[in-house]
């Protein structure tokens, strides 16, 4: 029965009970717990009987979905079939519970009861009494959904303040599973199976110069897989490493939903987190030192990673990243050269591997060159060793001048923890209508931009302590050099010069079997001068001097 058949039908006094119309149902619920399954399972079978017990319908199978939520209809595929089979000329009829069962989204109700008018189906939403066959139905229908989409954004409302409530409380929020805990009435417990494979990968990526992939690699190979029985992905090794609760701090307000329309969630920025050090409701896994050193290492490799100089094998190799080209400032790749006598490390400046000679005419040098370079360096520097521990003695003192960094941090997160506890005070005070909403706002606002400039503050200050920790490093890495405590006859190893070296640029020579390089380490105040000469039958280097 078409549209205009059926309201002529309707205008003369007859009801939809009267005619014959092919009817079918639409069901929703959107969660699957048990009471709301059994719920879906009343519609069905309340709906099949009522449209059965009518002898004029046609009973027409119906449309179900399960734990989808009513927001938007673009996950609900029952639903959007229905509307595809409407179109197909399927049935003449929907009954469905009520509005917030068909969408909760003004705009989404409208649209699609639109549509499927286009397409001579009529909509009884049952509970609201809005038949959309009748003349007065859309604006009835514009009016319930608008009520029952700003119940959503109430709901929204509440469930955001909740959480809010919840953060200034220090109730852990987010999974009931994070890999190393178990959570209990809003705390963490240690799982120490999982915490010691925890400590593993903070050992092996901050003491161990491992970068993410090798770990995954690791541990597979140890046997250490999660829970699903799959090695460790990388998204999965770097949220452990960037995760604070590992050494011992609340962390709250990562994510924002800004819109209760939409699903998507914005990850904020970290100075806008709630975080401070609370090892009664997060007791650490690692230490702060190895979870800062850790994530000190982790920014130096995305910086370089989203550089130009960015490659695939970064860190993978000893030198990558290290070797400059200073006609174009980019980096060398490394490369082999197969040779009948076998396969040979090189390496080549980056415009070279994209273009070949066209992109850049600088020499390619090979790691065995490189080796003979930095083993000569060592024996300079033992050479030197007396301007050069003038030099290191100097570091430390400008290391000692900054002693207070630790203590500066200290205050700054004691800072922070009397703001929130602030924020709680006029949180109360708000609630129970002290306070009105324009002074809350004002205080809350004040507060929330004393927490960021503190933020910042201490990100600095946790910076600074890094690069201090890793000058440290280097000087005593260069103490082992000069008092030979360091064996490298073998060649230099990876952590050695991940230490120590700063960089290498190669400048090309008028001649063409002679190299210029200037070897920087991370510590001196200047460089080494090398020059490589190459024969048919043998390489040299010559020239070393601490210029």
């Amino acid at each position: 029965m078409d549209l205009y058949t059926i309201r002529n039908e309707l205008n003369a006094g007859r009801t939809i009970y009267d005619l014959n119309l092919r009817v079918t149902y639409y069901a929703r619920v959107s969660t699957e717990k048990d009471e709301q399954v059994h719920s879906l399972k009343n519609q069905i079978e309340y709906y099949s009987d009522y449209i059965k017990r009518n002898q004029k319908w046609t009973y027409v199978e119906g449309y179900i979905d399960e734990g989808i939520s009513g927001t938007s209809v673009n996950k609900r595929e029952s639903f959007l079939k229905m509307i595809s089979d409407a179109k197909l000329g399927k049935f003449d009829f929907i009954i469905t519970k009520e509005i917030s069962r068909f969408s909760r989204n003004t705009l989404d109700s409208i649209k699609y009861t639109q549509e499927l008018l286009s397409y001579g189906v009529g909509v009884l939403f049952q509970s609201d009494n809005i038949n959309t066959l009748m003349p007065d139905a859309e604006l009835r229908l514009t009016i319930m959904s608008s009520i029952a989409q700003d119940e959503v954004r109430k709901i929204s409302e509440r469930v955001k303040f909740g959480f809010k409530r919840a953060i200034e409380k220090g109730v852990v929020l987010g999974n009931n599973k994070i890999w190393g805990y178990r959570k209990d009435n809003g705390k963490l417990v240690i799982d120490e199976k999982e915490a010691e494979i925890v400590r593993l990968i903070f050992d092996m990526y901050a003491t161990r110069n491992m970068g993410i992939r090798g770990i995954s690699t690791k541990l597979d190979n140890m046997g250490i897989r999660n829970n699903n029985g799959n090695p460790f992905s990388f998204s999965t090794i770097k949220s452990i490493l960037t995760n604070p609760k590992y050494m011992g701090y609340y962390c709250g307000n990562k994510t924002h939903k800004f819109d209760y329309k939409l699903h998507e969630r914005k990850y904020l920025d970290q100075t806008e987190w709630v975080m401070y050090k609370d090892e009664e409701t997060v007791p650490p896994i690692v230490s702060e030192e190895i979870w800062h050193k850790a994530n000190y290492i982790l920014k130096g490799r995305s910086e370089k990673q989203s550089a130009e100089d960015k490659t695939s094998y970064q860190n993978k190799y000893a030198y990558s990243g290290k070797i400059i080209c200073t006609e174009h400032n980019v980096p060398y790749y490394r490369s082999l050269y197969r040779y009948s006598s076998g396969n040979k490390e090189v390496w080549q400046c980056k415009k070279y591997v994209e273009k070949g000679k066209e992109g850049c005419t600088a020499p390619s040098i090979y790691t065995s060159e490189l080796e003979m370079i930095i083993k000569k360096a060592y024996d300079e520097i033992i050479v030197n060793r007396s301007e050069i521990i003038h030099e290191m003695v100097a570091m430390y003192s400008s290391l000692g001048s900054q002693s207070k960094i630790k203590e500066d941090i200290a205050k700054v997160k004691m800072e922070i923890n009397q703001i929130l506890k602030m924020k709680d005070k006029l949180l109360e005070l708000s609630i129970n209508s002290r306070l009105s909403d324009d002074e809350f706002e004002r205080r809350n606002n004040r507060f929330n931009d004393d927490i960021d400039k503190l933020n910042i503050r201490l990100k600095e200050l946790d910076e600074d302590e890094m690069k201090n920790k890793e000058i440290s490093c280097s000087v005593e890495t260069l103490r082992k050099v000069i008092a030979k405590e360091i064996n490298y006859d073998g060649g230099p190893d990876n952590k050695l010069l991940e230490s120590l070296l700063d960089k290498i640029e190669v400048y090309k020579t008028d001649r063409k079997n002679e190299i210029d390089l200037k070897v920087y380490f991370k510590v001196l105040a200047k460089p080494f001068d090398y020059k490589i000469l190459r024969d048919r039958k043998s390489t040299s280097v010559c020239c070393g001097q601490y210029i």
